[in-house]
């Protein structure tokens, strides 16, 4: 069955970086639009990034546009988000989603979420 499986959760400083890694199976990347989604205790789910399926396109929330870098190897069937420069605001719940719809659509498939704590 479908399943996304993100790794690289942690603790890091303020101004540090990070990488996160999602990982499928029973599912083919190359033919998904692969997002990140991130929530903070107390806040709603945000989207933070997407590589488009189609051309490999990549969309950023505005808020971090600048800090992140989301890339995809097909041979691994994973997409990274690597992370830079890391604020104590960033500290949330980092989930990977999946939808065929496009980048704008709500994903269909999740990923059960990875912490990232960024604190001194």
């Amino acid at each position: 069955h479908l399943q996304l499986v993100e790794s690289g959760c942690g603790l890091v400083q303020p101004g540090g970086s990070l990488t996160l890694s999602c990982a499928g199976s029973g599912i083919t990347f190359v033919y998904y639009n692969i997002g990140w989604y991130c929530q903070a205790p107390g806040k709603e789910r945000e989207g933070v990034s997407c590589i488009s399926s189609s051309d490999g396109s990549t969309f950023y929330a505005t808020s971090m546009k600048g800090r992140l870098t989301t890339s995809r190897d097909s041979a691994k069937n994973t997409v990274y988000l690597q992370m830079n420069n890391l604020e104590p605001d960033d500290t949330a719940v980092y989930y990977c989603a999946a939808d065929r719809r496009g980048c704008s659509r709500a994903p269909a498939y999740w990923g059960q979420g990875t912490q990232v704590t960024v604190s001194s």
